[in-house]
C-alpha cells in the first residue's frame, strides 16, 4: 500500500470527527482504503512469521508451524 492511500485515509478520518462528517461515498471510499490497509497488513505479517525459526537451545533451527 503505498503513501498516498494511507494519507486519504488519514484525511478520511479526520474529517469523520468533524461535525460535516463523511458523505456516503466517502465513507464507502474509507471502507475500501481500509480493507486494503488490513489485507496489505495481514499479508505483511505472514510473510514476515513464514520467514521465522526458533533457534533451540541445541543449536538447532525450526520453522514455527501454522496454526489452523
Amino acid at each position: 500500500m503505498d503513501q498516498m492511500k494511507i494519507d486519504r485515509i488519514n484525511a478520511l478520518a479526520r474529517k469523520a470527527k468533524t461535525p460535516e462528517g463523511l458523505s456516503p461515498e466517502e465513507q464507502t471510499e474509507r471502507d475500501a482504503l481500509r480493507r486494503e490497509y488490513i489485507d496489505a497488513m495481514k499479508a505483511s505479517l505472514t510473510g514476515q512469521l513464514e520467514h521465522t525459526y526458533i533457534l533451540e537451545a541445541d543449536g538447532t533451527k525450526r520453522k514455527l508451524k501454522k496454526i489452523p
